[in-house]
């Protein structure tokens, strides 16, 4: 059953908090009727939205383990070299197909991703899934286009970066910025003019009021909820707790489940030079911690998958 603004409603009022009358929210938004029932159209379509993301995780007996790589490093162009880090990655990929996963590398350079233009500050509802300021189709990027529906359909998450100047790789922080659509964004309320910030602060203020936070989809849906990570690092030097704990953060805040064990980092020492890096970092003893994180990480799905993934809490009318 979905459920309409009428029955969320319903269950605020025998909850104790406020009902709100149409009249009543057409006042405090300051729109009128056909505004305020796209509002709800949009609230109905989400909670359709929340219930499939549901029934999908639940029905899907077979593991997907997604790996993403954020290095710019190939064999074939300036570097001349290839990654260290998609190469662990892969010997992660290659452990989890072992267990039983079913695996796919995104080799995060072959793709044509644009930089988000931090929409989401504005209000939330800014932003918007799929993004609008790539929309979908022709004027979309591959990010819109390919990737979102990816991740979507992804169980599981592994990032590899490489260590650039302490951070994670430029490739793999847009990718990150990008995937802010992905965390509790929105259809826009106006698809013809999907910036109307008025109209989506207005939006904005529609779910404060009518999200209620054990219905999942009622407010902001956070995509990624439930699906477990696992990061992998490599570099020269120091940098690596940086990178791991920029993404833990983000990641974590999007809902994502970290495993006892779920972080790696291979590094070599600045003592050596960069051209002795690779028989340093890509060694059969950090080929071992990443086959250990690909086994933590498929053990964390399969007891992830038997919980829905509307169990777990959030804030539901803000992000």
């Amino acid at each position: 059953m979905v459920l309409c603004s009428r029955d969320l409603n319903l269950r605020n009022l025998k909850m104790g908090r406020k009902k709100y009358f149409d009249e009543e929210l057409m006042k405090i938004l300051d729109v009128d009727k056909k505004i305020l029932d796209r509002f709800k159209e949009i609230q109905k379509a989400t909670i359709e939205e929340a219930k499939n993301l549901d029934e999908k995780w639940m029905k899907r007996k077979k593991i997907k383990v997604l790996g993403i790589s954020g290095s710019a490093r190939d064999e074939n162009d300036m570097a001349q070299e290839s990654s260290n880090s998609e190469e662990m990655l892969k010997v992660c990929l290659d452990e989890c197909k072992k267990l039983g996963a079913e695996t796919e590398l995104l080799s995060l350079r072959k793709y044509d991703i644009k930089y988000c233009k931090a929409c989401y500050s504005t209000c939330n509802t800014q932003c918007h899934f799929y993004c609008s300021c790539y929309p979908k189709g022709k004027e979309g990027d591959d990010m819109t286009n390919i990737l979102y529906d990816k991740i979507l359909g992804a169980d599981a998450i592994i990032f590899a970066t490489p260590v650039n100047d302490m951070s994670v790789s430029t490739l793999m922080k847009t990718f990150i910025d990008r995937c802010i659509s992905l965390d509790g964004s929105l259809m826009p309320a106006n698809p013809q003019v999907p910036k109307d910030k008025e109209l989506n602060r207005k939006h904005m203020k529609f779910i404060e009021l009518m999200a209620d936070n054990d219905v999942w989809g009622s407010g902001m849906l956070k995509r990624f909820m439930g699906k477990v990570a696992g990061i992998i690092t490599t570099g020269h030097e120091e940098g690596a707790s940086m990178a791991i704990s920029q993404l833990f953060m983000t990641l974590n805040h999007w809902g994502m489940i970290f495993p006892p064990i779920s972080s790696t980092y291979a590094n070599s020492s600045i003592c050596n030079s960069t051209y002795e890096d690779k028989p340093l970092v890509v060694n059969e003893c950090h080929k071992k911690l990443v086959r250990e994180l690909a086994e933590n990480v498929f053990i964390m799905t399969k007891m992830a998958k038997g919980i829905k993934i509307s169990k777990w809490k959030y804030e539901y009318e803000e992000n």
